[in-house]
């Protein structure tokens, strides 16, 4: 015989069917019992109620404390959501830097092996008012030759452009530093006014001859380092790549569309080093080599971290920083980042990385102007819009150039401003 449902098994009935509902009808933030979390009485069934201090499930927006709702319309990829901003503002573009410029991170791309590119490409440079580019593209041997050949056949461009050295590191091991040490000798000869960029590789996935990982810091190295403080030539190293890249890919990494783009950007840690592994071990080379002048990439990728930065500053006297491709991160901290450039004014240069002309712009009202809320240059490094920092003239003038002719003696030090 079937018993009649009492109230008490229908209560059990729908707390163990519908739990959610029972905690909305419970939770007197919903407004009224019973009801749905909802904005204005527009959300009947798209909303629910969260725990304090736990996030909105996936699809749902939090649109009051602790209430959840979903979209009445299917939401964009995040690749599609373009959204105009309608904030008016003062806008100041500026074409060409206010002090002439040494970009120090120049990669021109392939345009160094004729006298014709490189009139190209010096012309390209003076719309931008960059006097001088440094070309950190890994060159050794017969391409320094080359290059500096193309640069020289012309009086208009022969102070315009200047190398870096590149360093060989496969197969480290015995007789190695020997013969590389000779070879950078040579290329300072044939032209070359420091040495760089040492690449990511070095640590990443370089292996020595004995099948080990070539680790920032290994010993074996010494004697190219130690040949630099001899030579009186910088050291432009560029170790890891940003901290997000080595971290989980989920919806909390905010550079996940730049590393689903590009599978070369992620490092998982079952088959690479860790991010800080890679730090230490290139701290530990700043250190111990103090007499060799080092100037870190995308100013070591702490832009996103400027207090620890400071602090490497503070500690090694041998280390400066270059500002390439880190803009997205200087830009959205305008107050915090003027302060650290005007601190640490004689320790930054400036450099650019990839070479599209279009896109120098950006560094200069950054830099130079007040600027408020306006879009960066690449959408998949950052979904963020940028501020301008509005740094001091002097400060300008020691980014721009002053700290580049300080710390390399090579590039050519006359016809620049006061």
């Amino acid at each position: 015989m079937r018993r009649p449902l009492t109230c008490r098994s229908l209560l059990l009935l729908i707390t163990c069917v519908f739990p959610a509902a029972v905690v909305l009808a419970q939770d007197p933030t919903s407004g009224r019992q019973g009801a749905p979390a909802s904005g204005r009485g527009q959300g009947a069934g798209r909303g629910m109620t969260i725990p304090a201090g736990e996030s909105c499930p996936p699809g749902m927006a939090e649109i009051r404390p602790r209430s959840c709702m979903a979209p009445q319309f299917p939401a964009p990829s995040i690749v599609d959501y373009r959204p105009h901003s309608t904030l008016v503002t003062p806008v100041h573009m500026v074409k060409s830097a206010k002090y002439p410029a040494i970009d120090y991170h120049g990669h021109p791309q392939g345009l160094l092996n004729s006298p014709e590119s490189v009139a190209g490409l010096v012309a390209q440079l003076d719309t931008l008012n960059v006097r001088m580019m440094v070309a950190v593209d890994n060159m050794s041997g017969d391409r320094i030759v080359r290059a500096m050949a193309a640069v020289n056949a012309n009086p208009k461009s022969k102070d315009r452009i200047r190398v870096l050295a590149g360093i060989d590191f496969r197969n480290v091991g015995p007789g190695w530093a020997e013969k590389a040490v000779a070879q950078l000798e040579a290329d300072v000869k044939a032209g070359a006014v420091g040495v760089g960029e040492i690449a990511k590789s070095l640590g990443l996935t370089i292996k020595k001859a004995d099948g080990t990982r070539l680790k920032i810091d290994d010993p074996e190295l010494d004697p190219v380092w130690d040949a630099c403080a001899r030579l009186g030539i910088p050291v432009f190293i560029h170790t890891a790549d940003p901290q997000e890249f080595f971290e989980a890919m989920d919806l909390n990494n905010e550079r996940w569309l730049e590393i689903a783009l590009f599978g070369d950007r992620r490092y998982p840690s079952d088959r690479f080093p860790k991010f800080e592994a890679l730090m230490t071990e290139r701290d530990n080379l700043f250190r111990k080599h103090s007499k060799t002048t080092f100037v870190a990439a995308h100013l070591g990728w702490h832009a996103n971290n400027l207090a620890r930065l400071g602090k490497m500053f503070d500690a090694m006297p041998n280390l400066y920083a270059e500002v390439g491709a880190v803009l997205y991160d200087i830009g959205r901290q305008p107050r915090g980042a003027h302060d650290f450039f005007v601190k640490y004014q004689d320790r930054i240069l400036f450099g650019k990385d990839a070479y599209y002309p279009e896109e120098y712009p950006y560094y200069w009202r950054v830099f130079e102007t007040a600027d408020e809320y306006f879009d960066y240059y690449r959408g998949y490094h950052a979904f963020w819009k940028l501020y301008g920092v509005d740094l001091p003239d002097a400060v300008l003038k020691k980014l721009y150039f002053q700290n580049a002719l300080r710390i390399t003696k090579a590039l050519p030090q006359a016809g620049w401003p006061k």
